[in-house]
């Protein structure tokens, strides 16, 4: 499927140079194996195409779970259940005023740096500093101690019982703080997970080859294959065909290649939900473009995500952000059913003001904008999309430098989505707008901590959100996986939750293993 950071379809030109490209590389390395692996390796190395690679993986980075999960670790995980699970924290105790982790030992980076609290330290500040939306929701960390090697505190401004939650997500992957202070990290990856990246058997833009880490914590019977090459074939097509003909093992598909797919002896396919997006009226401070809330609920009544489900048959139409069971979901919130009456009688209540505005789109977002442009000129909002590469796209879509932009929030929590998009000082926030109204509720909510009537505020803080239109025209889309089971056991959705171009690297096994 189509995601932030994923596959990046442009013009025929650059397509055919890419599929070009990644076809050589696959026929180079194939050695004349005959079988399995684009690497023509031995049955220990896995070969996985997400259709593109991280413009950089620095923390802080939006790189989606595939790729940062490779190299890369959190300090805590969430199991099936939703559990905060132990990677590189061992221990934890939360209060009101802070959060205190035991850190793992003889835990070392891939090139040589030991973790320990310090490193902890390095990487959530360069996080907090970075100016993505991942940044937000960390800024309650108002200081951090390293109180010993394997002991770190971490001071909080207010209570924030979804820390721990924020902390197993790719908003804080561990990365070496070597690397981090030398400014290679975001083309060199150094993280502590089992698999280390090898430029020397990789070939730039088409194929990323990361290698088993004799120093891995976990031990080498941790994981079934040693190898990882992660490769960058950005067409369905091309994509299918090489899976079918074996020269990958994995891939993430589209809805309309399982026809294909079906009848390719060896390939299953599996499906879980991955990504949520939505419009986002950025320019709503005093004199934009979008101040006025009449003008932003017209907006929303002429999206329509059912026409738009219609041509992006990935997507299905919600009301709201979160689903039933998340913090945040709250049953009243109606959404903004496509109604143009409607949206033409508020524009008009609002004086009918000029609305001439320019929206940033990737080529993988290129379509949906294009939908939703053409909707809101039916009532008289002119919405110019200009496309830009996905490194220009992840810098500037939400800086404040356009008026509104769609793009995914995959924030597992109401506090983490309201401290990343909504809070005056939110990074997703440039106007740095925020209603009396909002703030009141979002303080209670935070006050209330992880009291009963905690997840009840919390929906009180989301039906604001929509009741403002702040944000809206919600999709959320499934992650399609195919691969060649006649050589990779153990493929299963994701435990962490809405994460996109993603399998659990360490459950998979070579068949017959």
């Amino acid at each position: 499927m189509k995601t932030q950071a994923g596959k990046t379809r442009t013009t025929k030109k650059p397509i055919i140079a890419a599929l070009a490209a990644a076809t050589l590389v696959l026929a180079g390395c194939s050695g004349g194996s005959g079988g399995g692996s684009g690497s023509g390796a031995a049955s220990d190395a896995l070969s996985v195409n997400w259709g593109g690679f991280p413009d950089s993986w620095a923390p802080g980075a939006e790189m989606e779970a595939g790729y940062m999960r490779v190299p890369y670790e959190n300090l805590v995980a969430l199991d099936a259940q939703g559990k905060v699970t132990p990677v590189l924290a061992t221990k934890w105790e939360q209060t009101g005023k802070a959060l205190t982790l035991e850190l793992r030992k003889d835990v070392f980076f891939h090139d040589g740096t030991p973790f320990n609290a310090e490193a902890v330290k390095v990487n959530l500040e360069t996080v907090q500093k970075s100016k993505g939306p991942f940044a937000g929701p960390l800024k309650v960390i108002k200081s951090i101690d390293v109180v010993d090697d394997h002991t770190v505190r971490l001071n909080l401004s207010e209570p924030t019982p979804s820390l721990l939650t924020t902390l197993s997500t790719r908003a804080t992957p561990m990365a070496s703080p070597k690397a981090i202070a030398a400014g290679t990290v975001a083309q060199h990856p150094v993280g502590t997970g089992p698999w280390a990246y090898d430029p020397k058997s990789s070939s730039k833009g088409t194929r990323m080859a990361f290698k088993f880490y004799p120093k891995y914590w976990g031990g080498s019977q941790s994981v079934g294959f040693k190898t990882i090459e992660l490769y960058a074939i950005p067409d369905d097509t091309a994509a299918s065909g090489a899976l079918a003909r074996g020269e990958i093992d994995i891939t993430d598909t589209e809805v309309a290649q399982q026809s294909r797919l079906k009848g390719t002896p060896g390939v299953k396919t599996l499906s879980y939900p991955a990504i949520r997006n939505n419009p986002m009226f950025f320019d709503r401070g005093p004199g934009g473009v979008f101040e006025d809330v009449n003008v932003r609920r017209a907006a929303c009544y002429a999206l329509d995500t059912q026409a738009l489900a219609k041509v992006e048959p990935d997507f299905k139409p919600r009301t709201q952000h979160f689903s039933e069971g998340e913090s945040g979901y709250n049953p009243a919130i109606p959404g903004y059913k496509h109604d143009l009456a409607r949206a033409r009688q508020l524009y008009e209540q609002a004086g009918s003001p000029p609305v001439k505005a320019t929206v940033l789109a990737a080529p993988f977002t290129e379509k949906q904008n294009q939908v939703y442009a053409a909707q809101l000129a039916e009532i008289g909002m002119e919405v110019k999309v200009q496309v830009a590469p996905p490194p220009q796209f992840f810098s500037t879509w939400n800086s404040g430098k356009y008026a509104l932009g769609l793009g995914s929030n995959d924030e597992l929590t109401a506090y983490d989505w309201y401290k990343a998009w909504f809070a005056a000082d939110a990074p997703g926030n440039p106007s740095g707008a925020e209603s009396e109204e909002l703030k009141r509720a979002a303080d209670v909510a935070i006050k209330a901590g992880t009291s009963p009537k905690a997840a009840e505020l919390w929906g009180q803080v989301t039906r604001i959100i929509s009741d403002e239109a702040l944000t809206c025209g919600h999709v959320a889309g499934d992650e399609l996986i195919a691969w060649q089971s006649k050589r990779v056991d153990g493929v299963t959705a994701p435990s962490q939750p809405w994460e996109a171009h993603m399998v659990d690297y360490k459950n998979l096994r070579p068949k017959g293993e």
